[in-house]
């Protein structure tokens, strides 16, 4: 009798205000360190500006203030996460960067229902990984993808 494979998502783990989220690493770039970022006026608050990447100039999303934390200063362990989806490069910055984890799906739950729907929108689901709960990001929904599609 053959075992059944069990699928996995391979993730990015990283942290935001001491919880953990996730991302799958097929929409990660790259991992950076956090360098100069050139503001670009009258565009929302969470973006903080442009950063030139190997000559490619890349929008920067601050996580902390997209999902309404409060911010904090950058530290050692601030990282700028690239990541693409379509045809849309961005870099995301987050407290600290990780793992990379082989998540199971089936470990995969939809976000719980007591979660407001604004913020529900951007969990695409929890992830039980042990004794850990990953929070896994709906890409399209943060970086406002969807509504430009439509």
């Amino acid at each position: 009798m053959a075992a059944v494979q069990e699928s996995e998502l391979k993730v990015i783990v990283f942290q935001l205000k001491n919880e953990e989220y996730a991302l799958p690493v097929q929409f990660v770039r790259s991992i950076e360190k956090v360098q100069h970022i050139t503001r670009v006026p009258r565009t929302a608050h969470y973006v903080k500006g442009v950063i030139n990447l190997r000559g490619v100039v890349t929008p920067i999303i601050d996580l902390r203030e997209r999902f309404g934390f409060s911010p904090v200063p950058h530290s050692e362990q601030t990282r700028i996460i690239i990541v693409a989806l379509q045809d849309i490069e961005v870099g995301l910055i987050v407290d600290a960067a990780s793992d990379v984890l082989d998540v199971p799906v089936s470990s995969i739950e939809p976000p719980p229902e007591t979660i407001e729907a604004v913020e529900a929108d951007y969990i695409h689901g929890v992830a039980k990984v042990g004794k850990r709960l990953l929070i896994l990001l709906n890409l399209e929904k943060v970086l406002g993808t969807e509504s430009r599609s439509s």
